[in-house]
């Protein structure tokens, strides 16, 4: 039997986080994993580690194979968008378009649900493209993209939980609402793995470089629509990968 819905950790927890963030083909018991529902983002961050494992495998076989860094920097962006299902990028973009397309509140949130996507939404979709390919070209070429991949992938989705935590939700419905707020305890649980692999890639610096993205977007989404929703999170997320990335190419350049 599976353990009570309260306990901290659940066997249903990892791979409930791999269906929900991801579109790897995970067997999940969906009743189960329903009942967990935010009690599972502690295993946020290892969605990332795996991710980060599998781009920098993928990686090694393609420098391997002889091609460039810009060109295996494409294909990883590529793997990473499609393994993903783009459920960031989609969440970037509907967040870009809402909080500075609308005017008040009920008009941003309006705007975030819409399935069309403004001039907003695609220049943040174009712009993150374009920084995260610069810095995994540069990261690719000087040989730093397992540490990497792997401390960004953790500290990254981290960032969505201490948001699920400390802000409420802006709107009664809708994936962030459905899966509730995360535990006090599966947080700090959360933030001890980002912690370990960020030191044990050899970038604790880079938790600070976290903590300030996760509080700029708190921010904006608090005082523009008054909580979070699932684009938020998504946005967060992104918004945390492009600036661990960049900081990571000040270091090694």
């Amino acid at each position: 039997m599976y353990k009570p819905d309260n306990a901290l950790i659940d066997r249903i927890d990892l791979p409930a986080a791999l269906g929900l963030l991801t579109r790897l083909p995970v067997i999940v018991d969906g009743t189960r994993a329903m009942e967990r529902g935010a009690a599972s983002a502690w295993a946020y961050p290892l969605v990332g580690v795996v991710l980060g494992v599998i781009l920098a495998a993928a990686t090694a076989i393609l420098i391997w194979m002889g091609l460039p860094s810009g060109i295996v920097a494409g294909v990883i962006l590529a793997g990473s968008v499609i393994m993903t299902g783009a459920m960031h990028e989609d969440g970037l973009a509907d967040s870009a378009d809402g909080l500075w397309g609308g005017w008040d509140r009920a008009r941003r949130l309006a705007i975030m649900k819409d399935s069309h996507i403004g001039v907003y939404g695609v220049c943040a979709i174009a712009l993150s493209l374009l920084l995260r390919w610069l810095a995994l070209v540069v990261i690719i070429s000087m040989g730093a993209y397992w540490v990497a991949f792997i401390a960004v992938g953790a500290l990254s989705r981290t960032a969505m939980v201490g948001l699920m935590a400390v802000l409420p939700h802006a709107r009664s419905d809708g994936l962030s609402q459905s899966v509730g707020r995360p535990p006090a305890n599966a947080v700090w649980v959360a933030v001890g793995i980002a912690i370990g692999f960020a030191v044990l890639c050899g970038y604790p610096w880079l938790l600070f470089v976290a903590l300030i993205a996760t509080l700029i977007c708190g921010a904006i989404a608090r005082a523009k629509i008054g909580g979070q929703t699932g684009d938020i999170l998504g946005a967060t997320q992104q918004i945390n990968e492009i600036m661990l990335l960049c900081a990571i190419v000040t270091m090694i350049t």
